[in-house]
């Protein structure tokens, strides 16, 4: 069944056109990256990746209360 739905085109480095990305984008930068002075790239990945799973996990999001 084809219901003729398709795919919003989001311009590359545009993340106003995409509420949830600017969301995602602002409270990035507040709460991790404003904060921490990376000295490598493995160093960022670790640090981001574990923000990323407390996000995702441990802390509960505004959107179920």
């Amino acid at each position: 069944m084809v219901v003729g739905a398709r795919t919003a085109y989001i311009a590359p480095g545009s993340p106003w056109e995409n509420g949830f990305v600017k969301s995602l984008n602002a409270r990035l930068r507040d709460e991790l990256l404003n904060g921490e002075l990376f000295y490598s790239l493995r160093e960022a990945q670790i640090v981001i990746e574990s923000w990323r799973r407390h996000c995702n996990t441990v802390r509960p999001h505004g959107s179920l209360g």
